[in-house]
């Protein structure tokens, strides 16, 4: 029976879709635990009395994990399976969301940081490649968009968790159960999410295409038929062919692979870039200090906490609606209006905070500029859920040729998790130089990222995987 005839018999069966929603819990982890920080972030600077660059780093260091985490999970998933993956992955960020919550000093808080960011870079790039994986061609793009919606909706539940302890207590340094300041159960409650992505893992099979690379091929053509609805046992032998022979084919690219005539190929520099700009415009900015950001210019704890939760609904709201778009407008498009939408807003925030009295804990913005502020901040969460939030991952999962795919994608998503530590472990200084120098400078990085868009990024609707120019 021919390929054509297969790829029409298969279907999205219920079963796969459970398990694409299981495997995206890997992004809800992403999101929650490295937004979980951003309701603990004063509490814990006032706890161990830190300075800018100490409180900072403290906050960043999860992203060189990820980064370690996101580099090493491909050879883990290949060694082990993909489910065996994401079950280590589980373990790691629970331990670590208790220690987090009990640690004693900065140091063992930065320890604790760095290993769940381990598991969050593991989770992040296993999700993704499993969906992949068992989901079938027609509806991959539709699965596949829950990892980034499931980051958003991850995000959100780790600020509205903040913003509920915190209440509870009646501040984030106050004590709340056990005799434990609500700070640590912020940590602590990460847990939760994590033993429930444990416990689901744990019913999804593993991925056909690792069974098929380990000889286990009856194991294969019963998941395969669990996931493609497909009926014809003719149908599913031809599909493990089809997977035995791409594997027996498939070229294992490295680094040297990327080499061009200005040190890299064009389109990995464009990709690297791509990465660091999505950074660089201090997005995470918003979601890891928005609460210390309100707070500082006049609202108080519990309204900065319910701004902060209402930013991050404005961004899952935003996020569905680039998944509509995305393969109507097309990805190029997007971007450039998302840079210029974040250009203006980034320098209207500056503007407000040139009008700020005070300096540090003492930072006061009087009216109208306070509300300028917030409306500022809002529509720049709005212009970057439309545009780089999820267009970067669409555009790093499908710009580079077959032959350098895994690779490049590899260097890109790393050097985007070092721009992210970057940008989040120097806010805390920017902020003490100005918060308006601080902003000037984003708005001047989404300012090149505009031009970076019209001159060195191609559109990839429509155009197939196989014909990506290198």
């Amino acid at each position: 029976m021919s390929m054509v005839t297969g790829i029409e018999q298969q279907h999205a069966t219920s079963r796969v879709v459970l398990i694409s929603l299981a495997a995206a819990m890997g992004g809800f982890l992403f999101g929650f635990d490295t937004a979980v920080i951003n309701g603990a972030v004063d509490a814990v600077r006032g706890s161990f009395a830190l300075d800018a660059t100490r409180i900072g780093f403290a906050v960043s260091i999860a992203l060189l994990g990820s980064a370690l985490g996101a580099w090493y999970a491909g050879p883990l998933a290949d060694r082990w399976g993909r489910v065996r993956t994401m079950q280590i992955a589980a373990t790691v960020l629970a331990v670590s969301a208790v220690g987090s919550g009990l640690v004693v000093g900065v140091w063992d808080l930065m320890l604790w940081r760095l290993v769940g960011g381990i598991g969050v870079g593991v989770a992040s790039v296993i999700a993704p490649a499993y969906i992949a994986e068992v989901s079938p061609a027609h509806v991959r793009g539709r699965l596949g968009s829950l990892q980034q919606l499931a980051i958003v909706l991850g995000i959100f539940m780790a600020l509205l968790s903040d913003a509920w302890l915190a209440g509870i207590a009646g501040g984030a340094a106050k004590p709340l159960w056990l005799g434990l300041e609500a700070w640590r159960w912020m940590f602590l409650v990460a847990t939760v999410p994590a033993l429930v992505y444990g416990a689901l893992v744990f019913g999804m099979p593993e991925s056909p295409r690792h069974l098929v690379a380990k000889g286990r091929l009856d194991e294969a053509r019963g998941v395969l038929r669990q996931v493609l609805g497909l009926n014809s046992q003719a149908l599913i032998d031809q599909k493990v062919d089809d997977i035995a022979h791409s594997l027996r084919s498939e070229y294992q690219p490295r680094l040297r692979d990327l080499r061009g005539p200005r040190g890299l190929l064009p389109v990995v520099w464009v990709g690297i870039l791509l990465s660091v700009f999505q950074q660089a415009v201090g997005i995470n900015v918003i979601f890891y200090y928005s609460s210390t950001l309100w707070h500082s210019v006049g609202f108080s704890e519990a309204d900065a906490f319910t701004i902060t939760v209402v930013t991050s609904v404005v961004n899952v709201l935003v996020t569905l609606l680039a998944i509509a778009l995305v393969d109507k407008v097309g990805r190029k498009p997007l971007l450039a209006i998302g840079s210029a939408g974040m250009t203006v807003t980034l320098a209207l925030m500056a503007l407000c905070f040139s009008k700020a009295t005070g300096t540090g804990a003492a930072l006061s913005l009087p009216e109208p500029w306070n509300m300028v502020a917030l409306v500022a901040a809002n529509a720049y969460v709005i212009f970057f859920g439309l545009s780089w939030g999820p267009m970067v991952w669409v555009l790093l999962g499908e710009m580079f040729p077959n032959r350098i795919r895994a690779i490049a994608l590899a260097v890109a998503a790393s050097a985007q998790w070092l721009a992210n530590f970057a940008i989040t472990s120097s806010f805390p200084a920017l902020a003490e130089i100005g918060l308006t120098f601080a902003y000037g400078l984003y708005a001047t990085f989404a300012l090149l990222s505009l031009g970076f868009v019209l001159y060195a990024v191609r559109e990839t609707k429509g155009v197939e995987l196989e014909d990506m120019p290198g």
